[in-house]
């Protein structure tokens, strides 16, 4: 009888440590410790360059560029993320700007010029390839050959339709500015001739 019951008592005593040591392992899985920072880094306002812009066009495509210092020459991939055609509020000046998906790194900025003409690629329906004089991905401008493609001809019309747009409004923009300077030195010639005559009479 004594053994039973002794054996009876041991068996609670074990039921009893193991519960204590899942209560112990439940607390240790709960436990979170915080720690604060050695080093605190405040928020920084990051800027894009695109606050004084106004977006135009974006949508997703995939840049090449050709590469010519390359034996043979040969179309290498830029890029896939989203092509936008920006407007300066100020200048009125339009840029195309292609920046690379997750790490934003620009693969394509440039002006867009009025002799900046899109032509098909290879004859595909969702493909474009242009030169422009000054691309300033590399941050220094250089000359490039560029291709872009869509996802399909829709989105690849869209896109052309929108730069022609751009480039029109460019050229008038561009018109308009020289026109200005022209009536300005006429303006000037003008006066010289003015102060001139004053003179000549006063004498």
């Amino acid at each position: 009888m004594a053994e039973v019951e002794g054996e009876a008592k041991a068996k609670v005593k074990e039921t009893q440590d193991d519960h204590e040591t899942s209560t112990e392992n439940a607390e240790d899985s709960n436990h979170d410790p915080h720690f604060e920072p050695i080093v605190s880094l405040p928020e920084q306002e990051v800027k894009t360059l695109e606050e004084d812009e106004e977006e135009l066009f974006k949508m997703r495509a995939k840049l090449y560029r050709f590469a010519s210092e390359n034996d043979p020459p040969e179309w290498k991939e830029r890029g896939t993320g989203d092509v936008k055609l920006l407007k300066h509020k100020e200048k009125g000046t339009i840029r195309l700007l292609m920046r690379r998906d997750k790490t934003l790194k620009i693969c394509a900025n440039h002006y867009i010029a009025p002799l900046m003409e899109l032509k098909p690629n290879a004859g595909s329906d969702r493909a474009w390839v242009w030169n422009t004089h000054a691309d300033f991905a590399d941050e220094h401008p250089k000359p490039e050959l560029l291709a872009i493609r869509f996802l399909n001809a829709e989105n690849a019309q869209k896109f052309k339709a929108k730069v022609d747009e751009c480039r029109e409004e460019v050229k008038r923009t561009q018109e308009a500015a020289n026109k200005a300077a022209q009536v300005a030195e006429e303006l000037k010639e003008l006066s010289v001739k003015d102060e001139k005559s004053t003179e000549s009479s006063g004498e």
